[in-house]
């Protein structure tokens, strides 16, 4: 059974009493697990006290997306990524709206056999010079996207993340060579309270952590933000939220703030009131961040990327798609430099 399946990285033998185990060490749970058994992810298992990536190769969803819809606005504006997932998350967002391949008690059994050689060669073929570990949590199939980024860049294509931050230091930095941008995802503006009902995460604290270190590694940042109704939408956590990433990030880092909608187990909950989402993002604005969006309302003009100077408009977008984009880095009206834009 061993040779079926690729070993992972990132884990050590360990002794808790009288029972022998393995560490992970890739995301911040740190799972200790007996054998036989699987970490909170079930991507990994303990066969033979040794930790094996059960989804290693196994795609679960596999698509040719506009970059906005990641959403990364400040890169490579109205290019495609070529985007795919392996089953499997270390989170359990009650409300995920990818359930159907994150919340999978066996990924090894759920998805084609793909070599990282085919990923690329997809996106060759296709003129693709993106390719975004997307869809669930790339941290959790992170030999395979390690594999795949490497060769990825090998061939001049860049590399993002859509992740919940949750992955540790050294994987982090080991995979930073190949990482060019990342989209991280907040809920309720990191209402630890929140994530711990809704999402059985134990602490934000890890995700902080996280964006400091991407920072450090100069990785691309855009954050998102869902608002769920009544719930998730406290406005004291929002400012906190947004005064951490003023003080730690800087001004100029995207803010997506989300529309809910209902999914999964919180099908009850209706979606967030469009108005809720707009006080949302004028607090942000006043509180000095200079490029904050409205998703999930095609065609609301907080889509659009304004230049924070002068106010003209830089970048129009309706849903997905680009309209029309500066192709330099520079206000054309203004001539103010624009931080934070990879064109």
């Amino acid at each position: 059974m061993k040779e079926k399946f690729k070993e992972a990285a990132f884990w050590h033998r360990e002794k808790i009493g009288k029972t022998l185990g393995v560490k992970c060490e890739l995301c911040a749970r740190k799972c200790f697990i007996t054998e036989g058994s699987r970490g909170f992810c079930n991507a990994r298992k303990n066969i033979g006290n040794k930790l094996f990536s059960m989804n290693y190769g196994k795609i679960a969803a596999l698509n040719i997306d506009p970059i906005e819809k990641k959403p990364l606005y400040h890169f490579y504006p109205g290019s495609f990524a070529l985007s795919y997932a392996c089953a499997g998350c270390n989170w359990a967002c009650e409300f995920c709206c990818n359930f159907d391949i994150s919340h999978v008690e066996t990924p090894e059994n759920f998805g084609a056999n793909f070599r990282p050689e085919q990923i690329v060669e997809m996106a060759e073929k296709e003129n693709v010079k993106i390719i975004s570990h997307t869809y669930t949590e790339p941290t959790v199939f992170f030999e395979f996207a390690y594999d795949v980024a490497k060769l990825a860049h090998k061939k001049g294509m860049k590399n993002t993340f859509v992740t919940n931050g949750y992955i540790t230091e050294e994987p982090l930095r080991e995979i930073s060579k190949f990482l060019d941008a990342a989209t991280v995802d907040f809920k309720a503006s990191g209402d630890e309270n929140f994530l711990k009902k809704y999402s059985s995460v134990p602490s934000i604290t890890p995700v902080f952590q996280t964006l400091k270190l991407m920072k450090e590694l100069k990785i691309h940042i855009e954050i998102t933000n869902l608002i769920v109704p009544k719930i998730g939408d406290k406005k004291s956590k929002f400012k906190d939220f947004c005064k951490w990433i003023l003080d730690n990030l800087g001004p100029n880092i995207p803010i997506h703030i989300i529309r809910f909608f209902p999914s999964y187990k919180m099908n009850y909950i209706e979606p967030t009131p469009i108005s809720e989402l707009e006080e949302f993002a004028k607090e942000a604005k006043e509180m000095g961040l200079r490029y904050v969006y409205i998703g999930n309302v095609p065609g609301h003009k907080w889509e659009n990327t304004y230049c924070p100077n002068c106010g003209e408009l830089l970048i129009e977008r309706i849903g997905f798609e680009v309209k029309s984009y500066i192709k330099e880095g520079k206000c054309p009206k203004c001539g103010q430099k624009l931080e934070g834009f990879i064109l």
